[in-house]
């Protein structure tokens, strides 16, 4: 059976954030209000056992918590993707919007090499299990309207004008 080794800490804007990694890396980022609902999101995803372990997560917990300073803009950890091999292009594809910027469904189809696929982008892109680490909200609508995300619209708003106003 696979443990999962799980960390919480409070942010300024996201309530508190909740990060879990296995031996392979960081397989889940949430932000909850209680431990109860992201155990049980975690539970859904990733059955196993799951163990409270900060030491185990400390790096990724400080990068985070840096993150959310606007101090860090790239993150430098190993990940556990969990995924089809096509979502995984798409969160391969994420990963290189740089911090502060955006890209449309259309943009990150045409970068994976299926530029008609941009609905199967949008399917992909709320699968993500590592948002902030994987950027699923810098991927907004061709229109230059928001679109979705998991943790809603005016989350992935804050997040980006808080990535603006802490660019270099």
């Amino acid at each position: 059976m696979e443990t999962i080794y799980y960390s919480c800490f409070k942010s300024p804007f996201l309530k508190k954030v909740f990060v879990a990694s296995t031996e392979k890396g960081v397989c889940f980022v949430d932000f909850v209000r209680t431990e109860k609902v992201y155990m049980k999101r975690l539970k859904e995803r990733f059955p196993g056992k799951i163990v409270r372990d900060d030491r185990r997560n400390k790096n990724v917990v400080n990068q985070l918590k840096k993150y959310l300073k606007g101090e860090l803009h790239r993150f430098d950890c190993k990940l556990d993707f969990r995924g089809t091999p096509f979502q995984k292009k798409v969160w391969s594809a994420l990963a290189k919007i740089p911090y502060g910027r955006t890209r449309s469904y259309g943009d990150i189809a045409q970068a994976i090499g299926h530029p008609q696929a941009f609905r199967a982008v949008g399917n992909a892109n709320g699968r993500n299990s590592i948002p902030l680490i994987i950027p699923c909200h810098r991927v907004i609508a061709s229109d230059g309207g928001l679109g979705g995300f998991g943790h809603g619209v005016k989350v992935k708003k804050q997040l980006l004008d808080f990535e603006k106003s802490h660019g270099f």
